[in-house]
C-alpha cells in the first residue's frame, strides 16, 4: 500500500481586495485531496482556478487562510522547514543567472538548502538531466531545452521525494517536450513523486495516473485518468460508405448525423441512450454499404471542458 506523500485538507485562501471589502475573493474553497507516494499526479484547471495559489502555499510564499497541508506527515504550520525540504518546485518561468554554469548554480542551490558539501550529488543530478557535458558552460549559452532541464536539476539538489512541475513544457517545441517527459519518467522510476500542472491536457492524459481538476477554487473532479475519460457523455463515429442513401431516414433521438462530399457519415451520439450497434443497425436498414469505420472516443480536453464550463 502506497504511503501518502501529500495531504490537502479543507485548504482555503481568501484574498481581501481592501479592508472594507464585503466580498473578498476566495481563491481556494475547502480544497481536499491526497497524492500517493510514487505517482504522477495532475493538478488541472483553467486560468484563475486556484492552481497558482495552491502552489504558492505549498512553496511557502503565500499564507493559507484555513485548512491543513501535510507533506510526508509534516504539517506546514508546525514543520515548515521539513515541508520545504521535502519538495522541489520547478517554476514555469526560466530564471537563471546568465553567467553561472550549471555546476555552479547547483552548488549554490545546494548551499541555500543547507546541503553539506560531502552530501551533494551535483554531478549525479547533471547526468540525470543529461547536462553533464554542459556542466561548466555559461547558462546563457544553453538551449531552451537545456535551461528547462537545469530548472529540474536545481529543484533536485536537496533530493526531495516530491517534485512539483508548474507548466514545464510551456512554449517549448515537440522534441524538447519529449525529452523533458523522458527525464520526468526517469525520475519517477527512481521513486520521486511528481505533481504536474499543465495547460496541455494531452500531456496530462498520457503522463498522469490520477488527476484533480479545480475550477474557481473548488475541486470538481478527482479520479484516475481512465475513469475521468469514462465520463465523456458523447461518442463520435465516422462511416465511409459507398454511397449516401436517403439522408432523411438517418435519424435517432439524442444523435446527430453529418454528411460530407466524400461519402462519410459522421454520427455523434449520447452514450447514455445509444450503443454502437444501434447506429450500425440503422445504417444497414438504410442499405448503406460500409467501407470503413473510425471512432473518436474523446479525450481529457472534452472532460475538462465538460467539468469547468458548468
Amino acid at each position: 500500500m502506497n504511503k501518502i506523500a501529500l495531504t490537502v485538507e479543507n485548504l482555503t485562501k481568501i484574498y481581501s481586495k481592501n479592508k472594507n471589502d464585503g466580498n473578498p475573493e476566495k481563491a481556494l474553497n475547502n480544497l481536499s485531496f491526497e497524492v500517493k507516494q510514487g505517482e504522477i499526479f495532475g493538478l488541472l484547471g483553467p486560468n484563475g482556478a486556484g492552481k497558482t495559489t495552491f502552489l504558492s502555499i505549498l512553496a511557502g510564499t503565500v499564507i493559507k487562510t484555513e485548512g491543513k497541508l501535510k507533506v510526508w506527515g509534516f504539517d506546514l504550520d508546525k514543520n515548515p522547514r521539513q515541508v520545504r525540504a521535502s519538495i522541489g518546485i520547478v517554476p514555469q518561468e526560466v530564471n537563471l543567472d546568465a553567467f553561472f554554469s550549471p555546476e555552479r548554480l547547483l552548488e549554490l542551490q545546494a548551499g541555500l538548502y543547507g546541503v553539506a558539501r560531502k552530501d551533494r550529488i551535483t554531478n549525479i543530478i547533471l547526468k540525470m538531466v543529461a547536462l553533464e557535458k554542459q556542466a561548466n558552460s555559461y547558462s546563457r549559452n544553453l538551449s531552451g531545452g537545456m535551461k528547462r532541464r537545469l530548472l529540474i536539476a536545481k529543484a533536485m539538489v536537496h533530493q526531495p521525494p516530491i517534485l512539483v512541475l508548474d507548466e514545464p513544457t510551456a512554449g517549448v517545441d515537440v522534441e524538447l517536450r519529449k525529452t523533458l517527459w523522458e527525464n520526468v519518467k526517469a525520475l519517477n522510476k527512481e521513486g520521486v513523486t511528481i505533481i504536474l500542472t499543465t495547460h496541455y491536457l494531452f500531456e496530462a492524459q498520457e503522463m498522469c495516473g490520477r488527476i484533480a481538476i479545480i475550477n474557481k477554487g473548488n475541486l470538481v473532479a478527482l479520479d484516475t485518468t481512465q475513469k475521468l475519460l469514462d465520463r465523456i457523455k458523447t461518442k463520435k463515429i465516422s462511416f465511409k460508405v459507398k454511397e449516401i442513401n436517403n439522408k432523411d431516414n438517418l435519424f435517432l433521438k439524442n444523435a446527430k448525423f453529418a454528411f460530407d462530399s466524400d461519402n462519410v457519415i459522421t454520427v455523434t451520439y449520447d452514450k447514455k441512450f445509444h450503443k454502437f450497434e444501434d447506429i450500425l443497425k440503422l445504417l444497414k436498414e438504410n442499405n448503406s454499404e460500409i467501407l470503413d469505420i473510425s471512432t473518436d472516443e474523446g479525450d481529457l480536453e472534452d472532460v475538462f471542458v465538460q467539468l469547468t464550463n458548468s
